[in-house]
Parts: structure tokens; sequence; C-alpha cells
């Protein structure tokens, strides 16, 4: 017998309810966020023409000294963030809304977020 209520499937649900409320324009785009079990992926999008407009991971290249010097998922999820904070303002982004994702605001996902907010961003 399957399980109709995973962890997943609640976080889905979370997410959509979440979406109903947070949209990304042009002047003030969405900061997605999406935890794997050992990645982190965070882009930038705007909902109104439907394009992402900068997106980093930990599987990124140019981050690879970095986070290789990182102690954990944690440490990694900051310098995520704040890379994804680079790369907005280098597109001309300094105000977003942040998107969770249905995650709670705690670990890795706060992590980004303060990586974000340290380099320049504001939510």
């Amino acid at each position: 017998m399957a399980r109709w209520n995973t962890k997943e499937k609640q976080r889905k649900r979370r997410h959509l309810r979440l979406r109903k409320r947070v949209t990304g324009t042009g002047e003030r785009p969405r900061l997605a966020v999406y935890r794997s079990l050992t990645q982190i992926y965070a882009q930038i999008v705007d909902d109104t023409t439907g394009r992402t407009l900068a997106a980093v991971s930990s599987l990124t290249k140019d981050l690879g000294t970095k986070l290789k010097s990182a102690k954990g998922k944690t440490e990694r999820s900051k310098i995520v963030g704040m890379a994804i904070a680079e790369r907005a303002k280098a597109a001309g982004i300094t105000k977003v809304t942040f998107d969770r994702a249905g995650y709670l605001y705690h670990g890795r996902v706060k992590a980004l977020a303060d990586g974000a907010r340290e380099g320049g961003l504001s939510f």
C-alpha cells in the first residue's frame, strides 16, 4: 500500500500554497530555492515573462574552490547565496521576493537567504 502523504508531497502542497502569493515581477523577481539531499540550487525568475535571470547551484564549476573549502552543506548553501547575489547585481537586480519552495526557513534554506543578504540582495 502506497503512502499518500509523503514528505515530498506535503512540501509540494505547501509550495503550491505559497506560490499563490509569491510571484516574481520584472522589478522584483522571485528567488527560488531547491534543496536536494546533497546539493542546493537557487535561481532568480521573472514570472511575468517566464525567464530565469540568474542561476547558481552547488554544482557550479566556478565556485569549485570555495565549495571544496566549506565544511558542510550549510556553509556551501551560504556560498551559493552569496554567488546568486553577485550574479543578480551583475544583472541589475537588488530586490527579490524569497520563495522557499515549501521548505522550512531553517538550516540550508536560511543559510542561502543569509548569504544572499550578505551579498547585497534585499527581500
